[in-house]
C-alpha cells in the first residue's frame, strides 16, 4: 500500500500537534520536486482560470505551491494543529474546519481534488460516497473531482494470511492488515533506530476498487473523463498500484 496520512476521523490521538510537527519532509519524499511538479501541473491545468478547493489540505503540501503557480486555493481541514502548521508558511491562506465529507465551504470552483490516498480515511461506504457529493456541491457547472488513490494490493495477499509488508527500509517497516470481508486494512507504521526501541503508529483505512469509486461519481452526478497511473498521465494499467482519477459534472444547459 502507498502511505497515506494517518485517519483524520481518529481525531486528535494522531493529529495532533506531536503528528503536525513531525509531518512536513521539506525536499523529499512527498515533498520532493520530482512528487510535487507533475501534481502541481496538472492541478493547475484542470484548474484554468478558475479557483481550486482542497478537501483535506493538512499542512498545505500540494496548496501553497498550487496557490503559488496563480490558482486561487481554499482548504478544508478537520485537524486543527495541521492548520496551525500551515498557517506557519502561510497566516493568510483560506482554511475552513471541518469534515471532507460533509461541511459546505464558502465559494465556487472548478476544480476540487484530495490526494495522497486520503479518501480512504474515511472508513465506510456512506461517508466516502457523501465526500463525492460535497464535492458535487461545491463546484460549478463543468466542474471536475481529482482523487489520487492506490489500489488495493489484495494479490500480493498470500493465501490464509492477512497481512503485507508494503515497505521494508532501515529505520521503516510498514506492514499492512487486512479484513477483506469489511474491505478494511489497517497500516501498521514501524520507525526504529539502533537501540531496542521501536515507535508504532497505526492508521485505518477503507480501501475501494477503482470501479467502485466509479461507481461512488456517478451517484455523485460525474462521470469519468480521465485515470492515469499517476500525475505526468502515465497510462494506467492492472499492474499500477496507484490512480489519479479526474471525474466531471455536466456542462450547464445552452437552452
Amino acid at each position: 500500500m502507498l502511505m497515506a496520512p494517518p485517519a483524520r476521523r481518529v481525531g486528535g490521538m494522531l493529529w495532533d500537534a506531536e503528528t503536525a510537527a513531525e509531518y512536513d519532509t521539506p525536499g523529499e519524499g512527498m515533498f520532493s520536486p520530482e512528487v510535487l511538479d507533475p501534481t502541481i501541473d496538472r492541478l493547475a491545468a484542470l484548474a484554468g482560470a478558475g479557483a481550486a478547493l482542497e478537501f483535506a489540505v493538512g499542512t498545505g503540501r500540494v496548496a501553497l505551491p498550487l496557490s503559488a503557480r496563480g490558482v486561487p486555493v481554499t482548504g478544508l481541514e478537520l485537524s486543527e494543529p495541521m492548520i496551525d502548521r500551515l498557517h506557519t508558511k502561510d497566516p493568510a491562506f483560506p482554511v475552513v474546519v471541518g469534515d471532507m465529507a460533509t461541511t459546505p465551504v464558502p465559494g465556487e470552483f472548478t476544480l476540487v481534488y484530495l490526494v495522497f490516498n486520503t479518501i480512504s480515511n474515511l472508513l465506510t461506504q456512506a461517508e466516502q460516497v457523501e465526500c463525492f457529493r460535497n464535492a458535487a456541491r461545491h463546484l460549478t457547472p463543468g466542474g471536475r473531482f481529482v482523487i489520487e488513490l492506490w489500489v488495493p494490493e489484495l494479490r500480493a495477499l498470500p493465501p490464509g494470511r492477512t497481512a503485507t509488508v508494503g515497505v521494508n527500509e532501515p529505520g521503516y517497516i510498514l506492514l499492512d492488515t487486512y479484513d477483506v470481508l469489511n474491505q478494511h486494512v489497517v497500516s501498521h507504521h514501524f520507525r526504529f533506530d539502533d537501540t531496542r526501541q521501536a515507535r508504532l503508529g497505526r492508521s485505518p483505512h477503507r480501501y475501494i476498487w477503482p470501479s467502485e469509486l466509479d461507481l461512488m461519481a456517478q451517484l455523485a452526478g460525474f462521470t469519468l473523463e480521465s485515470r492515469h497511473a499517476d500525475w505526468s498521465g502515465t497510462p494506467f494499467t492492472a499492474d499500477s498500484p496507484s490512480h489519479v482519477s479526474t471525474y466531471r459534472l455536466p456542462q450547464a444547459s445552452s437552452s
